[in-house]
């Protein structure tokens, strides 16, 4: 009896011809270790990408829930050159460093994000980034050789971001229910093996390995299931990103058709057959149009409601009870993700509601992180609320999310009153951390830096540490070792 024919056996008969990488993986790899980034509001804006960044670390701190997965693995370890994460005493290996920089991050959903088909939040990859820079640089001080300087962190995040971005406008994970944070593993293991001095061919070994990874499920940000994960997934994807790039420098193989292979590529086993392309050529694009979160610690897509909910506060904030229905019109995506009904059982599930926060800004007229948490999650005037909106789609914002020239994140909101009045609808179509929106946006971010670092050290400190990533003009060409050990804790 002939043995059935399996399709992915090697061909009988002489050697393999090697296989040529996909072409994904060569423009990826091609561009992390050889463009020359020409672009001062790309570098301009990286500067306010870190500043924001660790402001939301700092913020982070302040919760439990954040800190208790902080540290080293195992307690007592000592690292030599190690990490020195921001606003702790730890010091810590590359890939645990990683982890821990990101958590810290990404805790409070409370830095940038880049809206396309797929969504996510390119400074997750920062944690990858400060982590592996600062520990070669520590190594090459040690040899006396020159430590990597902030600028090129800059430069690393401007292309960590755009890789990310990239892969994000055309190629959606969510759709077959994956999870963004796959982007930041793919973007975090290209940046990551070039500071550790991989080539080209390690940087396609370590994109390989991590697109083989495959994507984690978006479980843990749906209901009824979400959770705690959505806020330390992109700092598992980091450290697993580093581990990559640290095994590729070391001469582990690669996988050259990781995504392309018939029947078991990434393509065909997560995209259901569909190809992963670049829908526009590697640059600048994703760092100059990222968004920022200044004023809300809320789900993107939700944060132009709040702004316009913060609006007709004054006018419903007394006659709450007289309301009988509220009208919020917004993009798809944010039906998709953010339109909860029923039970929200804890932060993560809150700061992902678009009804919750929209309610928290027509009630309170603010929105912070702790509008989340209890006592004030307890409030029956949210539910009661919530159990009062309608969320509709409005098709042409959901056009103008999409399109490439205004990457609009629009909501519009509107109360009505059992007595038959109504206030207006309040439309806002770009949210403050837009690109459009920047100058109105800056003296904001500064506030949120100031009293980001406010939390953590000391006033004198903390004014020198706003100097430092603010304004000073010799920041870029500060060695990052330097630059950790300002930001570090003992």
């Amino acid at each position: 009896m002939m043995a059935a024919h399996d399709p992915s056996a090697a061909p009988a008969g002489g050697a393999v011809k090697p296989q040529e990488p996909d072409p994904v993986l060569v423009a990826i790899a091609d561009y992390a270790l050889q463009r020359e980034i020409d672009s001062e509001l790309a570098y301009r804006t990286a500067r306010w990408v870190l500043m924001d960044s660790l402001a939301a670390a700092f913020y982070a701190l302040a919760y439990p829930e954040c800190t208790k997965l902080l540290g080293p693995t195992v307690p007592g370890t000592v690292v030599p050159h190690g990490v020195k994460v921001p606003g702790t005493p730890y010091v810590l290996d590359p890939v645990e460093g990683a982890f821990n920089i990101t958590a810290l991050i990404r805790w409070l959903d409370y830095n940038d994000t880049f809206l396309a088909k797929e969504w996510g939040h390119p400074s997750d990859n920062l944690g990858a980034i400060l982590a592996v820079a600062d520990h070669v640089s520590r190594v090459r001080r040690s040899r006396g050789e020159a430590p990597y300087t902030v600028r090129d962190v800059l430069t690393m995040a401007i292309k960590a971001h755009e890789i990310q971005g990239v892969l994000s406008l055309e190629n959606s994970l969510n759709r077959f229910g994956f999870d963004h944070v796959h982007f930041v593993k793919v973007a975090s293991a290209a940046v990551a093996t070039v500071l550790l001095g991989g080539g080209r061919d390690e940087v396609i070994n370590a994109l390989s390995n991590a697109w083989i990874d495959g994507a984690a499920l978006r479980t843990y940000r749906h209901f009824p299931n979400t959770g705690s994960r959505k806020s330390w997934a992109a700092a598992d994807a980091v450290s697993r990103a580093v581990r990559l790039a640290l095994f590729a420098v070391k001469g582990e193989m690669g996988y050259p058709t990781a995504l392309s292979a018939p029947r078991w590529g990434f393509e065909d086993v997560v995209l259901r057959g569909e190809k992963v392309v670049l829908a526009r050529p590697l640059g600048s694009y994703v760092m100059e149009n990222v968004l920022f979160k200044i004023a809300y610690p809320a789900e993107f897509h939700g944060q132009t409601a709040v702004e316009a909910a913060l609006k007709l506060h004054p006018q419903v904030k007394d006659r709450l009870e007289e309301i009988d229905r509220i009208v919020i019109e917004t993009q798809e995506p944010a039906i998709r993700i953010i339109d909860k009904k029923g039970p929200l059982t804890n932060p993560a599930d809150r700061d992902h509601s678009l009804q919750y926060m929209t309610a928290v800004a027509l009630i309170y007229g603010e929105l912070t992180y702790q509008h989340y948490e209890e006592p004030i999650a307890a409030d029956p005037r949210i539910d009661a609320l919530r159990e009062k909106m309608v969320v509709v789609e409005n098709e042409q914002y959901s056009r103008d999310y999409l399109d490439p020239d205004k990457r609009s994140i629009a909501n519009a909101v509107q109360v009505f009153f059992r007595d038959g009045t109504a206030t207006e609808k309040v439309a806002v179509e770009y949210p403050l951390g837009h690109r459009r929106r920047r100058d109105e946006a800056l003296p904001l971010l500064h506030e949120k830096v100031r009293g980001a670092l406010r939390e953590v050290f000391p006033a004198r400190r903390a004014e020198r540490l706003f100097h430092l990533l603010a304004e000073d003009p010799a920041l870029p060409e500060m060695p990052v070792d330097r630059f950790m050990d300002e930001l570090h804790r003992p």
